[in-house]
């Protein structure tokens, strides 16, 4: 017999489980019938494709059983079983960092945070908010050796060879004396309705019923073994819409993602012809904790035939449509396709087509109820925005859903399209401002010009909208520009400044330039400022967005130095304070200055300054000469 240590991240589990999710105990059940379906899931594929494994006899089930004496619950299962190894490290370690994101994710409430055991995949350790003690008998296909694990959940479990006929693993919980309910046929068979009707495979309920016979003294009591199935085992895809009920949709979804929330909706899709497949897809209400992790889990299944294939491949969608639950399950591809064929595969490749064109046509669907459309695209806008770059072939209709708040929207999100409709007699494009910080935007000196002409400006606050719009062009034939290029001057009528004002500020700006040295690009006159003395802007050539990623990437060692960008800084020639530097150009104090203005025009733009502590410096040796 041989002693080991649960790993840290283990025992803050097991903590967290038996002491704070215990309002909450009956997904236990849940999680253990779960893993026996995914047990049962890879050895029907193996049967299939392993030649060592295509002559096991095999007969898919879940067995449950108790004995309400001796307060045991156990559950049992003929799938691909484990090895001492594998029980090491799928009952003793749980990688780190799903660990670390598990923890940092709970909220307090516990039913969010129950749903999160599944999606970490720990669902396992559950089992202790129920039991004392727990006996995991387990013999792996094609292997002769059997093992026991054994632990009270207290920070150690033993490993010990053991007899056991068949395959697979049985799952053995010594109850806690107050859990008693688990060990009531009645409660079982609620569970499992509840949770686990459309497990895919049969779950028997095995259990004694004691009947009289007879009458007086000739009356005894016959005690009946019963085994009865309990769940429908039948694959929900498969079955017809018009056999379905919503709550079956939501149940199964709640089965598939571990999501304690019902989705926000639902498409089930059954093709046939040349090819034949069926669909089931789910739009969540809520993102998925790994939505924005490069290690992400797919949250679509592959069957072929409803045979199991794989829940790991990232292709079957979109990236950009990672949020999606589902099924694929696809008549025509072989059951011992592997993942390099899956790749290139031609039929698949229809399906992922035409399996994206159904979810985008549901996300149109869901704009027509507006609280809906806003759940969901709090939730998975950015995503789209991907979509936008990546996915030429429905860039025009993943533009339609995407939505941005502007100078006239008084903190609403609009649509492009109702940009469009509200854009004034004769102007020529619609018009944005890209930044990080909504604020700002909102209260930028670069919006006075279009203020004035009642022209709307869109505010483009995302991190990823400064790497996707710029890409993006034109909107339904009408050209999408930045209120910073030279074009939307143009289209204002402001680009140019007068030859007598160029000539009257030659010397000022010379100032400026030396002054700032190499902390610009360029210092000019401005024909879009209004009330502001100063702003900064991007050259045409500079995308600040794109080289911020470049420079992540470099400091994940994906790439060289990328030099800091330098903006150009431009001046209102019709400002007080240009006006009245022009009487003392050559001053040190006008030197400060145009540090100031530069400073200033940075933080406005959501700038970092690289020297708070001399922009403090010299505002205060500005203070004390004033006064």
């Amino acid at each position: 017999m041989a002693k080991h240590t649960f790993q840290t991240e283990v025992n803050q589990l097991l903590d967290l489980m038996i002491h704070s999710l215990y309002s909450n105990k009956e997904i236990f059940l849940r999680e253990l019938i779960s893993n026996a379906s995914d047990a049962l899931d890879k050895l029907q594929y193996l049967t299939l494709t392993d030649e060592k494994l295509k002559s096991l006899s095999f007969t898919p089930k879940i067995d449950i059983s108790f004995d309400s004496e001796k307060n045991i619950l156990t559950i049992s299962d003929s799938g691909i079983g484990m090895n001492e190894q594998d029980l090491i490290e799928n009952l003793g370690t749980i990688a780190k960092s799903g660990t670390k994101n598990f923890l940092s994710k709970l909220s307090g409430d516990k039913k969010k945070d129950s749903a999160l055991i599944g999606q970490f995949g720990v669902g396992f350790y559950s089992a202790f908010m129920v039991a004392s003690k727990i006996i995991v008998t387990t013999k792996k296909a094609g292997e002769e050796q059997a093992y026991a694990w054994i632990s009270n959940g207290s920070g150690e479990f033993e490993i010990e060879k053991c007899e056991k006929e068949s395959h697979g693993s049985e799952i053995k919980l010594y109850l806690k004396e107050d859990e008693k309910e688990w060990t009531s046929r009645w409660r079982i068979e609620e569970i499992i309705k509840k949770y686990s009707d459309h497990i895919p495979f049969p779950i028997f309920l095995h259990y004694t019923e004691t009947k009289s016979e007879g009458e007086g003294e000739s009356k005894k009591e016959i005690i009946e073994e019963k085994n009865e199935q309990v769940n429908k085992a039948s694959a929900l895809w498969r079955v017809a819409k018009k056999d379905l009920k919503d709550e079956e949709y939501k149940e199964f979804y709640k089965n598939l993602s571990y999501d304690s929330s019902d989705p926000l909706s639902w498409i089930h899709t059954k093709v046939e012809g040349t090819l034949e497949y069926t669909t089931l897809f789910y739009i969540p209400q809520s993102a998925p904790f790994d939505l924005y992790r490069v290690d992400y889990k797919s949250g679509v299944k592959l069957y072929v035939k409803r045979v199991f294939i794989t829940d790991d491949d990232k292709e079957l969608l979109p990236p950009y449509l990672r949020f999606v639950r589902g099924i694929i399950d696809s008549e025509d591809l072989p059951l011992n396709v592997s993942r390099e064929i899956l790749q290139q595969n031609r039929i698949l490749a229809t399906i992922k087509s035409a399996s994206t064109k159904k979810i985008l046509s549901e996300i149109e669907a869901l704009q027509k109820d507006e609280e809906k459309y806003k759940t969901f695209y709090k939730e998975f806008g950015r995503c789209l925005k991907e979509g936008v770059y990546s996915d030429f072939e429905n860039k025009e209709k993943l533009l339609e859903f995407l939505r941005f708040q502007s100078s006239k929207s008084e903190g609403a999100e609009i649509s492009f399209k109702a940009y469009k409709e509200r854009m004034i007699e004769g102007q020529k494009a619609m018009y944005y401002l890209q930044g990080e910080d909504l604020e700002l935007l909102k209260n930028s000196p670069l919006l006075d010009a279009f203020k004035q002409k009642g022209i709307e400006v869109l505010f483009f606050s995302d991190e990823i909208d400064g790497i996707v719009m710029p890409m993006v062009g034109e909107y339904d034939k009408t050209p999408l520009r930045a209120i910073t290029s030279k074009e939307a001057l143009e289209d204002l009528g402001e680009v140019s400044i007068a030859e007598e004002t160029q000539e009257k500020f030659k010397g000022l700006l010379e100032v400026f330039k030396q002054a700032l040295g190499e902390e610009v690009q360029e210092v000019r006159l401005s024909a879009r400022l209004v009330d502001a003395p100063s702003c900064v802007v991007e050259p045409e050539d500079q995308n600040s967005a794109m080289l911020k990623m470049m420079k992540q990437m470099g400091a994940m060692g994906m790439g060289g130095d990328i030099p800091e960008p330098k903006p150009i800084l431009e001046l209102n020639p019709n400002h007080s304070i240009l006006t009245r530097l022009l009487e003392n150009q050559e001053s040190e104090k006008t030197k400060e200055i145009a540090h100031l203005l530069l400073e200033e025009a940075k933080l406005l733009a959501g700038g970092k300054l690289k020297d708070v502590n001399a922009f403090v410096k010299r505002l205060n040796t500005l203070l004390q000469e004033t006064l």
